[in-house]
């Protein structure tokens, strides 16, 4: 219970920000009153309080449960059920990100909107559906190369470097109308569900192999889960067109 309230106390302190920068400007800069403001205050508590349980509910059981499951398959040493996990928790959490499944939908009124594909609902669905799935295969086989990394101890920098190398490639050869959507990819699939999941499971890999360093080594499978849905989607730009 303590922890509960140590999470409260730490998300109105979080939040404070942004309150007083929206305060700030409402009154002095736009000298407006803020609207609705038993509403306004209501809202605030909800998202404070949701924010709260989120966090205390990351810390009592995603970031222990992933974390174990590292070292439960790094004990058993079967390489391969590793991969396997690895591909199917990238894929299993970003498939169900909220953030994705609305971009993607939106992605698909666009679309439709814009003439490249048809503005049937049914067409919408399958747009937005095989965005999502194209992503989530995307973060799969990252995390697949991130636990690669950490099992042979490859340099992250050189595997960001070629990334990087590889996006500006397929910019040039992508549809215009979907390199925005792609970059954005790159972010919303690394938000509330895919980052304690995939961060425990670094973290607790490298605590558990022999050699490695947690801080150093345990860190970055979120930047190749960023990097990768960018290439994935301008390919699948490139096939819907």
């Amino acid at each position: 219970m303590k922890q509960l309230w140590l999470s409260l106390l730490n998300s109105a302190r979080d939040l404070t920000p942004i309150i007083v920068v929206i305060g700030f400007f409402q009154v002095l800069i736009l000298q407006q009153p803020l609207p609705n403001l038993a509403s306004l205050l209501g809202g605030i508590f909800l998202v404070m309080l949701g924010l709260s349980l989120f966090v205390y509910g990351l810390e009592i059981a995603l970031f222990p449960l992933g974390e174990n499951m590292a070292y439960a398959f790094a004990r058993k040493g079967n390489v391969w059920w590793l991969l396997v996990f690895a591909f199917s928790l990238g894929f299993g959490t970003t498939v169900a990100e909220p953030a994705l499944i609305a971009v993607a939908d939106e992605a698909a009124n666009v679309a439709a909107n814009g003439g490249i594909i048809a503005t049937t609902e049914e067409a919408k669905h399958l747009y937005a559906t095989g965005l999502r799935l194209t992503v989530a295969l995307s973060v799969g086989f990252a995390i697949i190369i991130g636990v690669m990394r950490i099992i042979k101890g490859w340099p992250l920098q050189y595997l960001i470097i070629s990334g990087y190398i590889g996006v500006v490639i397929m910019t040039t050869f992508a549809p215009e109308w979907i390199i925005g959507i792609a970059y954005d990819s790159g972010g919303v699939t690394t938000s509330t569900i895919t980052v304690p999941l995939v961060t425990a499971l670094g973290v607790g890999l490298a605590s558990s192999i022999k050699g490695r360093n947690p801080m150093i080594d345990g860190f970055g499978l979120i930047a190749l889960a960023s990097l990768m849905p960018i290439i994935f989607v301008m390919v699948y730009g490139i096939l819907v067109q």
